[in-house]
């Protein structure tokens, strides 16, 4: 889940830049879809008997999933017409205080005392990180904060679903959801006409972003979320999933050469250094070694070779745990 948190923040500056000739909804529409093709010809091609699974309750779970995605995405996108973007930044990544909540009013889980520590933490970390925003709201902010309720959402309904169905169909269903709701919102919001414009989708700003977002940060970015959180809390997934803003502060700083303030820094040191008491796991208190992690990948990969997928993520779930 960490490797997920670093590269849909490694990806931000990558998508940043091709926002600026392809507008968001039209981008993630693009994005969505080569991301459900791809993932519907790898099933096609080498799992089709899971074909027969995709019963009417997996494409209602998977839709559920992809309705409240797509809502954070869109949320955002007309939020950040009116506010800035350091406060789009904070009241997103509330969604790490929401999510601990919405697991005791919907799942009936009860927080622990030092999860709901690091999810504040984490929230004072968000805040640092984006500059300290200023702490009035506009209706950009309010759509935002909606934005931040679906994320959490999304992060949960991930959790109710993910163990009962398939998780490459579940991740297919929720991948084509969100890129037909993205269609749909982009021909009445925007100049949809430029997502078929081979001028702007030949630039290489363009489509090095679509072939990267589309098969890291949306394919495999929510095959491994959907598999994994079958075997952790919505709250660890939140909690790990506040790392991508600081992977995010610090790409832009590697690679676009922007100047972090010392409050950001404050703010990265705080999200990476707030202790997590889910890191002592069973598997810690059992005394596992080295050569237990490496039979948890190996295990794993032969897996993948044999197309056990609930297997695959059973154990990656298990080596994510035991190093986090």
């Amino acid at each position: 889940m960490l490797a997920v948190a670093f590269v849909w923040g490694a990806t931000f500056v990558v998508v940043q830049n091709a926002i600026s000739f392809l507008e968001p909804l039209s981008f993630n529409a693009i994005r969505f879809s080569f991301a459900g093709l791809f993932l519907f010809a790898w099933i096609a091609i080498v799992s089709r008997p899971l074909l027969r699974q995709l019963s009417w309750r997996v494409i209602g779970a998977g839709a559920w999933m992809g309705l409240w995605l797509f809502g954070g995405y869109a949320l955002q996108t007309v939020g950040l017409l009116y506010t800035t973007s350091s406060k789009a930044g904070f009241i997103t990544g509330l969604s790490v205080v929401l999510v601990p909540l919405f697991s005791f009013l919907i799942l009936k889980q009860n927080p622990t005392t030092n999860a709901a520590i690091g999810a504040v933490l984490a929230a004072f970390g968000l805040y640092w990180l984006t500059g300290g925003a200023e702490l009035s709201f506009n209706r950009g902010d309010v759509f935002v904060f909606f934005c931040a309720i679906s994320f959490a959402m999304h992060i949960i309904v991930t959790g109710q679903y993910s163990s009962r169905y398939s998780t490459l169909l579940l991740t297919m269903v929720q991948i084509f959801t969100v890129a037909i709701l993205c269609f749909i919102f982009a021909f009445c919001l925007e100049e949809a006409t430029n997502m078929w414009d081979t001028t702007v989708l030949r630039r290489p700003e363009v489509w090095g972003a679509l072939t990267i977002t589309s098969l890291l940060a949306t394919t495999a970015a929510f095959l491994i979320q959907t598999g994994v959180q079958k075997y952790t809390t919505p709250t660890r997934v939140a909690l790990i999933f506040a790392m991508e803003p600081v992977f995010a502060a610090l790409t832009a700083y590697l690679w676009a050469g922007e100047r972090l303030s010392p409050s950001a820094w404050l703010g990265g040191i705080a999200n990476f250094g707030r202790h997590d008491p889910l890191r002592t796991s069973k598997c810690a208190l059992m005394g596992e070694t080295v050569a237990g992690k490496a039979e948890y990948l190996l295990v794993a990969a032969k897996a993948v070779l044999r197309e056990q997928w609930d297997s695959f993520f059973r154990h990656v779930g298990r080596f994510a745990v035991m190093i986090l």
